[in-house]
């Protein structure tokens, strides 16, 4: 009892709490408003109280000051663990933003009372269904076993390289057009080719004033086969968890 209440175990914990906190606050599906703070609380001691024992042994001479210096380290450590997750997952809403786009859905907008914005109607359906697909099948375990990972990769007696981080921020956004594109892809190719037929239309027979249609018919289009960019979410969340991870790894190292 008295080695689990000792001050380098005590110390441990509590910087290994901020580390996986900061990570809470930012990484989905634990960022959303609709977690209360008191849970992400309790789940953020819960993350590093197993790691605690091997985690004590890796701290410096306890004082004020280098605590004080540990704990901003491990808020910077973990927001840039949680941004680059969420920078990752952000793909998914993404597509549904382009499909909202190219598919005319952009006008119609509504309020957001858990990310406190405004959301068009597939970007925040995108959203759900991977926040739900996360939960059901068990992918946010993985991503959760990879920061607790970074306990090992990145001590906290580490220090992050900030080189490092703007190369993965860099990489990272890349990879979410990229990701984004092959999600909505084949929504937006065959709306492109409803506008092109909708021009030829309009060419060949000026009096049908094809252009007034543009509107219905990609709506309508765009409803009949959003299932198809629906069914490849299950495969494109499977292979972002994994990028999500791999990004984590190369950040600590």
């Amino acid at each position: 009892m008295t080695g689990l209440l000792s001050a380098p175990t005590l110390a441990a914990l509590l910087l290994a709490s901020i580390r996986s906190a900061a990570w809470l606050l930012m990484s989905p599906p634990f960022n959303s408003k609709a977690i209360p703070g008191a849970v992400k609380a309790l789940l953020s001691v819960a993350i590093a109280l197993p790691l605690t024992p091997r985690l004590a042994g890796q701290l410096p001479d306890i004082t004020v000051a280098t605590m004080l210096v540990s704990s901003v380290e491990q808020v910077v450590v973990g927001v840039a663990l949680g941004f680059l997750t969420s920078l990752v997952f952000a793909a998914v809403q993404a597509a549904g933003d382009l499909l909202d786009i190219f598919g005319g859905f952009s006008l119609a907008t509504a309020f957001d009372p858990l990310s406190m914005a405004a959301s068009s109607v597939f970007g925040k359906f995108y959203q759900m269904l991977c926040t739900t697909l996360l939960l059901v099948s068990g992918g946010y375990q993985f991503v959760m076993l990879g920061f607790t990972q970074t306990y090992t990769t990145l001590p906290l007696n580490g220090t992050l390289s900030m080189e490092t981080l703007s190369d993965l921020v860099t990489g990272g956004l890349a990879d979410l057009f990229v990701s984004a594109l092959q999600i909505a892809g084949p929504m937006i190719a065959v709306l492109f080719c409803a506008d092109l037929a909708l021009g030829l239309l309009s060419k060949a027979a000026p009096a049908l004033n094809a252009f007034s249609l543009g509107f219905p018919v990609k709506i309508f289009l765009t409803l009949s086969l959003a299932g198809i960019a629906i069914a490849v979410l299950p495969g494109a969340i499977d292979g972002l968890t994994d990028r999500a991870v791999r990004m984590m790894m190369e950040l600590t190292g």
